[in-house]
């Protein structure tokens, strides 16, 4: 089998959402243009990184090149868009910045069948394995947008513990910092 890369570009709608209540959210990122609409799964500690990650590429790209302008987009609010249809779980995450065209790319890699070992990032132009790939290409605009959004659902979670950090259940939680009494 060989891998597919499914490509958005332009993107229409990037977004991260989840599915379910906090405790049992599953995340998953959005890509649409037209009629054409594909949803992947991820854990939240992908979606938290991606959007750091993304804050600190727009960071960057202010500093190296002024003359790129960065424009404030309107909040995406909206709910995912239905049908919500796993493509694949992603595995790995590569983002790079195409300067010709002023555009970020996000290459969002299927987890491998079989892999228990870390997994690495193969070429996407090398099409002989079997990790699909996701490529979506955003304006440095959209990638605020989109990082924005994702720092707000990740944080629409549990609260933290204030003594451990660990999420915090509706019937409390076991704090490992209180010797395993309920809080």
């Amino acid at each position: 089998m060989t891998s597919r890369i499914l490509l958005f570009d332009p993107v229409e709608r990037f977004v991260a959402g989840t599915v379910g209540q906090p405790g049992e959210r599953t995340f998953f990122i959005q890509a649409r243009t037209g009629a054409k609409l594909i949803s992947v799964s991820l854990e939240k500690s992908q979606v938290q990184a991606l959007s750091e990650r993304l804050t600190y590429m727009i960071r960057e790209i202010k500093q190296s090149d002024p003359t790129i302008a960065i424009q404030r987009l309107t909040r995406d609010d909206a709910p995912l868009e239905t049908p919500i249809e796993e493509e694949f779980r992603i595995g790995v995450i590569g983002i790079a910045f195409d300067a010709s065209r002023e555009l970020i790319q996000i290459d969002l890699q299927a987890v491998s069948e079989g892999d228990e070992e870390e997994p690495e990032f193969i070429d996407v132009d090398d099409l002989t394995g079997d990790q699909d790939i996701m490529r979506v290409l955003i304006s440095p605009s959209m990638a605020d947008q989109f990082a924005k959004r994702a720092m707000s659902v990740v944080s629409a979670g549990r609260l933290p513990c204030p003594f451990c950090g660990g999420p915090i259940d509706m019937r409390g939680h076991l704090c490992p910092r209180a010797n395993g009494y309920r809080r």
